[in-house]
């Protein structure tokens, strides 16, 4: 059974992990460098006018992103308020004329930016109730010939946690978000990877998914047995060389708003 998606329990578990998310979010990191350099290789100058960025957490993806681009006018919108204060520290370092802070869920805003030539999404967009009208909303928001660039997770992506769990949350396969984006889009760039990291025991899963925030998707409460099962489980099904593994999936896509 897939998972619903709370919206109030995943903005509390990234607050609660805003200060520890850079250090410990390697694939996600990983996924930031990566999509800034999508941006820069499928723009025409590596320079715009007004962009928005969704999710934008710790301020990793824009510090990676305003290291490669000129930006004028930036745009960052976040569950969490907190990131308000992060986003701008980054921005600080970088010749950005103004910054706009959007505090809540993207897909509650009745009115967003208009004539934007860019919108940037870093290991956001998997947490989307519906993504075929954010995708809509985006292409009326965006200038023709105007990018958005994103990464999200797929199928795969931590799949050692729905096999204990069962559900999980309800990621799209890549020939899926393929079909969607292309109502509303041209679709430049759409690959797949699979990453797996290592770690010592299934406590430290679970302490790398609290630091990272993406505990959200345990929402079952726990208890002394619970909990014992699920470590007992993890050693015996996902063991390793080096203690146990966990995978994550991630997808990179860039899409252009048609011209006509």
């Amino acid at each position: 059974m897939l998972q619903k998606i709370d919206k109030q329990l995943v903005g509390d578990r990234f607050q609660r992990s805003l200060s520890s998310y850079a250090n410990h979010a390697v694939v996600q990191n990983r996924m930031a460098r990566e999509l800034a350099e999508m941006v820069c290789r499928e723009s025409h100058s590596c320079a715009f006018n007004r962009v928005l960025e969704v999710g934008s957490g710790s301020g990793s993806f824009t510090a990676e992103l305003l290291s490669r681009t000129t930006i004028r006018e930036y745009y960052a919108n976040d569950l969490v308020e907190e990131s308000r204060g992060c986003v701008a520290g980054v921005l600080d370092a970088f010749p950005v004329e103004a910054f706009h802070f959007l505090a809540g869920d993207i897909e509650r805003f009745d009115a967003l930016p208009m004539e934007l030539d860019l919108v940037v999404s870093n290991a956001t967009l998997q947490w989307l109730v519906d993504l075929d009208l954010f995708f809509s909303r985006i292409a009326a928001h965006l200038l023709p010939g105007g990018m958005l660039a994103f990464t999200t997770f797929s199928t795969r992506n931590m799949r050692e946690i729905s096999t204990i769990e069962g559900g999980g949350l309800g990621y799209y396969s890549l020939g899926e978000l393929e079909l969607i984006a292309g109502r509303y889009f041209d679709v430049i760039t759409a690959r797949e990877e699979e990453v797996r990291m290592e770690f010592c025991s299934p406590e430290a899963v679970l302490s790398h998914m609290r630091h990272t925030g993406v505990n959200g998707l345990l929402r079952r409460s726990w208890t002394k047995s619970r909990y014992q099962h699920f470590l007992d489980r993890y050693r015996h099904s996902f063991s390793s060389e080096n203690g146990v593994y966990l995978t994550y999936h991630p997808v990179y896509c860039c899409l252009k708003k048609r011209c006509s």
